[in-house]
């Protein structure tokens, strides 16, 4: 565990390195949660999948051939204040001259402050007052170039969407290996499927949710090339737009988790079959 950053508020920016220590360099698996500060869930399933990983023994042979990152929180600011104050709160605690916060998965370098966020303080899509301008995602693009050379496989976790997506959120247009990107998100959700009988949604970004600019995700594709790249957003607690959809209660927390969780070995099992070697 190491720190990698601190907030607006001066909390701990923390990540896990999940290795099994050897000679050979691995692939890289990069998860990061909690971008969104309503969205609980994130957090749990990031918190899951490092359970998993050091504490079950079937799961062994996912540290053998793959070296893991996961960063469970990268809003402590927001979260809190989502526990404290405001359920539905989005962004990070910046202060502002009419509002507060900045939405962090706004703020990244790549095509910043376009379609698909607001110049607005008080939106919660607010991409701040220029790319990087938040301590949460300036840490978090540095760990992530820090990385890239190794990492094969990006996830950023959110909810409460029901989606498996991949790049591009900027615009309409499909990424170069968009075939690839499509095929893989599809293995995984008929995985879960095939467990759950819950369905998510496959598809860019743009095309299946919204455009967003300045995320975390398009800029770990298209600034650091890392060419598998997505966001998972996990399932809704009710099939509704309402925020409602964001308050799952606990006891169905660990079912939606774990299920996901198979999806991630899908991926595992992709990356590890890719780039390992043998």
């Amino acid at each position: 565990m190491e720190d990698f950053g601190v907030s607006y508020e001066r909390r701990r920016l923390v990540l896990l390195k999940i290795v099994n220590f050897g000679r050979i360099i691995k692939p890289l698996i990069f998860i990061e949660a909690g971008i969104h500060a309503r969205e609980w869930v994130a957090p749990a399933q990031a918190l899951f999948i490092i359970h998993q990983l050091l504490e079950v023994p079937d799961n062994k042979e996912l540290i053998e051939k793959v070296d893991w990152i996961v960063i469970p929180l990268v809003n402590p600011d927001g979260y809190e204040y989502s526990h404290s104050v405001d359920r539905m709160w989005r962004k990070n605690r910046a202060k502002g001259k009419t509002c507060d916060g900045v939405d962090l998965n706004r703020n990244f370098d790549f095509h910043w402050s376009q379609h698909g966020s607001s110049d607005y303080e008080c939106s919660s899509t607010y991409a701040g007052v220029s790319a990087f301008s938040e301590p949460e995602s300036l840490a978090l693009s540095a760990v992530i170039k820090r990385y890239a050379s190794r990492t094969k496989l990006y996830l950023s976790i959110h909810t409460a969407e029901q989606c498996i997506l991949f790049p591009w959120g900027y615009t309409m247009e499909v990424a170069e290996n968009d075939l690839e990107l499509r095929q893989l998100a599809s293995l995984v959700a008929r995985k879960v499927y095939n467990i759950s009988k819950v369905e998510y949604k496959v598809g860019t970004s743009a095309q299946t949710l919204n455009i967003v600019s300045g995320s975390s995700r398009d800029w770990a594709y298209g600034v650091c090339n890392i060419s598998l790249a997505f966001t998972i957003e996990l399932e809704a607690h009710l099939n509704t737009r309402h925020c409602d959809r964001f308050i799952m209660p606990p006891r169905k927390i660990n079912k939606v988790v774990s299920e996901m969780f198979e999806g991630i070995k899908v991926f595992y099992t992709f990356i590890k079959d890719k780039y390992s070697v043998h």
